[in-house]
């Protein structure tokens, strides 16, 4: 075949890059604006949030403090008091961390390390499966299973109660601790465990002194993960928590969280009521960075 001249080459060469250039300059600026995209939407809603839910603080001459440490919530007599909800809400959220990261961790050291490979690729997709599930029935199932259940065993006259929410969440939370903790700890290096068993270490020793602090910071990520999902859950609360607006001093007590509240009365809310449901909200966030800025805290000091 003839060849091209040398000049002719030259030029397709120089088209090419062109092209190829122009491509990755395209793509760049394409990567830039979904990361903006996120970023944007992110403060737009949190501005939108703030915005509103300052109103009644700043424009109105309502007091913060009344509204954080306030016990009654009546928007018909411009009662707005959310302490009850923080309380329901700290408790529940640390319910279903003692009862969920535990039996997370474990589980995903049990299918990561111990486990044999024909149980794992059973439980795994299992376990992977709990997160596809729709939050509004996990609240069925408590409705149905863990409601009745504590009601007939612990004797009391409503079985929905903080213990329920407790044992909601802390299923809930399941499948994000599980699937994250264990990736985190599948990558920690064969090396690690090499050397400590050649040392003498025992596998269980090898695992809770090598292993597990080595994947610490996924560990860390898995239970904000799943902290996340149990904080800003909804739908299945609404169905177990009981929605009593009082101060919780037992598990058996019922409660009204923050989330169920926006929920329960934010489709009718108007005026200052709404306004207050926004500002509800604003606590709820707050609480959310608070939670996982000690979280971090812990994480680091663990490591020193």
């Amino acid at each position: 075949m003839p060849r091209l001249p040398v000049e002719d080459q030259t030029i397709d060469i120089g088209k090419s890059n062109k092209r190829k250039y122009f491509l990755e300059k395209l793509s760049a600026k394409l990567f830039l604006f979904c990361a903006l995209l996120s970023v944007i939407s992110l403060l737009v809603i949190i501005g939108f949030v703030f915005y509103k839910g300052s109103l009644p603080f700043i424009a109105e001459g309502y007091s913060f403090l009344d509204f954080i440490f306030g016990v009654d919530w009546v928007p018909s007599e411009d009662k707005f008091g959310i302490l009850p909800m923080i309380v329901a809400s700290i408790f529940a959220t640390i319910g279903s961390l003692i009862i969920g990261v535990p039996v997370g961790l474990f589980t995903a050291i049990f299918l990561s390390e111990i486990a044999p490979k024909s149980i794992a690729k059973l439980i795994s997709p299992a376990v992977q499966l709990l997160a596809g599930i729709p939050s509004v029935l996990y609240g069925v199932f408590g409705l149905a299973i863990i409601v009745p259940f504590l009601q007939d065993n612990l004797h009391l006259p409503k079985g929905q109660s903080l213990f329920a929410v407790i044992l909601v969440l802390a299923i809930m939370m399941l499948p994000t601790i599980v699937t994250v903790a264990e990736t985190a700890i599948r990558a920690v290096p064969k090396t690690y465990r090499e050397g400590s068993l050649a040392l003498g270490a025992s596998q269980i020793g090898t695992i809770f002194k090598v292993v597990v602090p080595a994947a610490k910071s996924g560990i860390m990520a898995a239970i904000v993960l799943g902290l996340g999902r149990a904080i800003g859950e909804t739908m299945a609360v609404i169905l177990v928590a009981g929605n009593s607006l009082i101060i919780p001093t037992s598990l058996t007590d019922s409660v009204r969280p923050l989330t169920t509240n926006i929920a329960l009365e934010m489709g009718y809310a108007y005026g200052t009521h709404q306004e207050m449901l926004f500002a509800t909200g604003i606590v709820l966030f707050s609480f959310i960075l608070l939670l996982n800025f000690v979280l971090s805290k812990i994480s680091a000091k663990g490591g020193h």
